[in-house]
């Protein structure tokens, strides 16, 4: 599902019938709550209800009812999650869902009256903002691919997640009794040190062991160079022949975490390699595979956001606003040409389109001028790479627009300033 940040739901290039009933609806994991409004913003129906599809189309046909065959225009405050099943039956039954953040409502929730909050209050607040506001993105259900794609990055992005946290405990707890083994090998790097410590956590129990047994270990597990891994950790037990307490039980944390990381490790290649062969199916993929610094990994991230189509952007200005690479104007009184970053933007969009755009400067000729350019010009880094992803969005918006790819283009001219 598309439809974060802001722009003219209207100034598509369709007919938007105007509707004479409002309804918003407050959603949760377990039930929604709704309320209808109509053009005076008096309430029409309030109910809540579970979220079900027998329910959720009885509540359909029971505003639809209400309307009296007049248009229905629905506002909800999430645009997955919870709200998924709602979102598809309203989308079945061809009815127009408009997005408004929760940010949004609970800023807007301080210009009505009471201090108090209930589902139903913000339900019918959804509604009135439905129905006096222009600015509200419209919900549209990306392909099926981009779907699959935004639940596979996200489900990538927690085990990445998890194995960090398992890799800061695992060089806290080695630090508590044995640092020089702690400080031998950098683990997030090599899997072997990982392998060691599944049998070997002990200052003691290494020199026991000694360095051709471990090798031998090592090399059975398939582990890289596991004669340089059982040599670096036989120096670092000679280093260490003091017996810290609680060393026992740390030592078995240790492993444990080891193996932890180990398994988060293959599910994370696993994932990886789910994402990638799931993405080449998709028909923009090699369009973005072939703009520099996409790989599959991030041009599988762009499609799961942007939900697999640029029909929900009506030019790269709005598919710019969105990523939060877009300056915006903050002037006041004498004060003007003062931008800044923007406040509301897609996290996800921007994470791709930054992390594309350093890559491309570091590999790709004409954007390493552009960004040696803004440099230049005494901008900092981070702000030559907003600049840069900036100007590579017109590129990308325009490649996926015709249907072509960066290099059939011939796009070796530099980009604009």
């Amino acid at each position: 599902m598309v439809g974060c940040g802001v722009g003219d739901a209207f100034e598509q290039n369709e007919e938007v019938p105007v509707p004479r009933l409002w309804a918003g609806i407050d959603a949760g994991k377990t039930h929604h709550h709704c309320v209808a409004i109509g053009e005076d913003g008096k309430r029409v129906l309030s109910r809540r209800i579970a979220n079900d599809e027998s329910e959720l189309l009885a509540l359909v046909a029971d505003v639809l009812s209400a309307a009296d065959g007049d248009e229905v225009l629905w506002a909800t405050d999430l645009n997955q999650g919870g709200a998924a099943l709602m979102i598809s039956v309203l989308v079945d039954n061809g009815q127009p869902v408009l997005y408004i953040s929760g940010r949004t409502v609970h800023h807007a929730s301080r210009t009505y009256r009471g201090d108090g909050k209930t589902d139903a209050k913000d339900a019918g607040i959804i509604a009135d903002q439905a129905r006096i506001r222009r600015d509200l993105q419209p919900i549209r259900s990306g392909d099926e691919i981009a779907t699959d794609l935004r639940l596979l990055s996200a489900h990538r992005t927690d085990l990445v997640c998890d194995r960090t946290r398992a890799f800061n405990r695992l060089r806290a707890t080695l630090l508590e009794y044995f640092p020089a083994l702690e400080a031998a090998f950098d683990y997030s790097q090599r899997k072997g040190a990982l392998v060691l410590l599944t049998k070997y956590q002990t200052p003691d129990g290494i020199r026991r062991a000694g360095a051709s047994r471990i090798t031998a270990w090592l090399r059975k597990q398939g582990t890289y160079s596991p004669a340089a891994i059982a040599e670096a950790a036989i120096e670092a037990a000679n280093r260490q022949h003091t017996t810290v307490n609680g060393q026992k039980t740390a030592a078995m944390l240790v492993e444990r975490l080891a193996a932890e990381i180990l398994r988060l490790t293959g599910e994370i290649e696993e994932t990886e390699r789910l994402i990638e062969a799931r993405f080449r199916e998709h028909e923009h993929a090699e369009i973005l595979l072939s703009i520099p610094g996409f790989g599959p990994l991030l041009a599988a991230e762009f499609v799961a956001v942007t939900g697999g189509t640029i029909t929900n952007y009506e030019s790269a200005g709005r598919l710019a606003g969105v990523a939060g690479v877009a300056p915006v104007p903050r002037d006041s009184g004498r004060i003007t040409g003062n931008h800044h970053r923007p406040k509301r933007y897609d996290r996800r969009l921007l994470r791709a389109c930054y992390l594309s755009a350093q890559t491309a400067a570091m590999h790709c000729p004409v954007s390493k001028s552009y960004y040696s350019r803004k440099r230049a010009e005494g901008k900092s880094h981070k702000q030559a790479i907003l600049a840069l992803a900036r100007r590579r969005i017109n590129v990308i918006w325009a490649l996926l627009r015709d249907g072509t790819t960066y290099d059939q283009r011939g796009l070796a001219a530099p980009l604009p300033a």
